[in-house]
């Protein structure tokens, strides 16, 4: 049996049942899933990286008759290019908590009973006042560890009767810790990274509403894609709904329509 190498360092027998479900999640369709599953044994070797199995995935995929299938398969790597601070993905939080029925707000200071804290992103619905830590990671390997819980729970605690907030909320887009799931769990905090809590994960939450960002567009240069970004354009449905947003980039006409095929493809997908 193969050895795969994790992003955490960590080392796991190569599962052909983990390959499948990734595709499967991503909307691959099922008549080439296991295509994909042969090509990538075909690429094993001992300690071979889950990273090189990535990019094996995606070669396949960018050969097939669709490749913008590897544009949906890009989705974690793309969060991850939402980088490098974690604004964007604040912003990113807050529209996927708007399609929740949230009104948000980002990067709120608000004075607490002892200091002062800068707020992620806070959340209203139905009279209920969320404060949320947004936290972006660039690798794959990082995990929030039980630090993030332990100072959230105590801004929580300094601003929740001044600002009358009812519950706190830590997002990510990589993994917790288990000491840091366990304590938010202990705490009443709530928890959404990459793959938790099933059925709600920010993965779940992302392909559900089709929030692709649009870092996840791979015939954007990584210029470009922060281009937008400056600009406050976060998500491929913003210009799937309003394409001349693109205009900013002064690509040439084939340019233009090869991005915008990409990102009306995500738009259009179903999960």
């Amino acid at each position: 049996m193969v050895t795969v190498l994790k992003a955490s360092g960590e080392k796991e027998p190569f599962s052909e049942e983990k390959v499948l479900n990734s595709i499967e999640r991503a909307g691959i369709p099922y008549d080439i899933q296991e295509q994909v599953l042969t090509h990538v044994k075909s690429k094993l070797y001992e300690n071979i990286t889950t990273g090189e199995i990535y990019d094996h995935i995606i070669e396949f995929l960018d050969a097939s008759p669709s490749p913008f299938l590897a544009t949906k398969y890009n989705l974690k790597k793309g969060i991850m290019e939402l980088g490098p601070t974690g604004y964007p993905f604040e912003d990113y939080i807050s529209e996927i908590l708007k399609t929740q029925g949230y009104e948000t707000k980002v990067r709120q200071i608000l004075a607490g009973k002892c200091v002062t804290h800068e707020i992620d992103v806070i959340a209203e619905k139905g009279g209920k006042r969320i404060m949320v830590e947004a936290k972006f990671h660039n690798g794959a390997g990082i995990k929030s560890d039980v630090h993030v819980a332990l100072y959230t729970k105590a801004r929580f605690d300094d601003l929740r009767y001044q600002h009358h907030f009812d519950h706190a909320l830590i997002t990510t887009n990589t993994k917790v810790s288990s000491d840091a799931l366990k304590y938010s769990l202990c705490c009443g905090i709530t928890v959404i990274s990459w793959d938790y809590p099933e059925k709600a994960s920010l993965r779940e939450l992302v392909e559900e509403a089709k929030l692709y960002p649009i870092t996840s567009i791979r015939s954007l240069t990584a210029s470009q894609k922060q281009m937008l970004l400056l600009h406050g354009i976060v998500l491929c449905k913003n210009i799937c709904l309003n394409p001349s947003q693109i205009s900013i980039l002064g690509l040439n006409p084939d340019q233009e329509e090869k991005v915008l095929s990409e990102m009306n493809f995500l738009c259009r997908s179903q999960s």
